[in-house]
């Protein structure tokens, strides 16, 4: 991708406006998931790890990427707490592995510093020395999902070196058909009209333009 690109955003100012993370711990977004954005909606980025704030939006979505390695600058900065607020009022918010980590309580990087995230999914990260899946991924909606509708399959990858340990009381979306997901049978935990999953979905899936249809 070419310095700038994933700045640009779209100009259909009809659309909702969408607020993407875009930064060194949000750095991972299929290309065709940026294109199927800006076709449907005004992509608003911004950099919650250099200290940007969460824009004017109807819907937040935090790609995948490295926020263990800047687990404290998400920390200080004032982005996750506007997220935590947003995502309480009900703006719909979509997180993919990196986002779902920054959506959880607390994130523990490989040095075992513990650093509070948004606080908006009830489950702690803890970063592992090796990884905890690779693989093709299917999921089947357990209900209406933000990104499906219930008994919908998706498909995508997960790699990721994190492991989620959710609390008992956690609401997960998708069963996993094929995959590893949060639990080894379940992904996508959710509150209030948030969805957080270890699993990358491409927008073939129809999985972006669910999320859009809600906002």
């Amino acid at each position: 991708m070419a310095p700038g690109e994933a700045r640009s955003a779209a100009t259909d100012d009809d659309g909702p406006r969408v607020a993407v993370a875009d930064d060194a711990a949000f750095r991972f977004v299929y290309p065709a998931t940026r294109e199927r954005l800006r076709e449907r909606a005004t992509v608003v980025p911004f950099a919650p790890a250099s200290g940007d704030d969460l824009p004017d939006c109807d819907g937040v979505y935090l790609p995948g990427g490295y926020p263990e390695l800047h687990a404290e600058a998400l920390a200080e900065g004032p982005a996750l707490g506007s997220i935590a607020d947003a995502a309480a009022e009900g703006t719909p918010v979509l997180g993919e592995c990196g986002g779902l980590m920054a959506l959880a309580e607390t994130l523990t990087t490989a040095d075992g510093e513990t650093r509070e995230m948004a606080g908006v999914l009830p489950a702690t990260i803890e970063r592992r020395e090796r990884y905890q899946a690779l693989d093709h991924v299917e999921l089947r909606a357990r209900r209406d999902a933000l990104t499906a509708g219930a008994g919908d399959r998706l498909r995508g990858h997960e790699f990721h070196y994190s492991a989620a340990d959710a609390a008992g009381d956690a609401r997960f979306a998708f069963d996993v058909v094929r995959g590893t997901g949060i639990d080894g049978d379940r992904d996508g935990l959710t509150e209030h009209r948030t969805l957080g999953t270890y699993c990358h979905v491409h927008p073939e899936s129809g999985a972006f333009d669910a999320f859009l249809d809600g906002l």
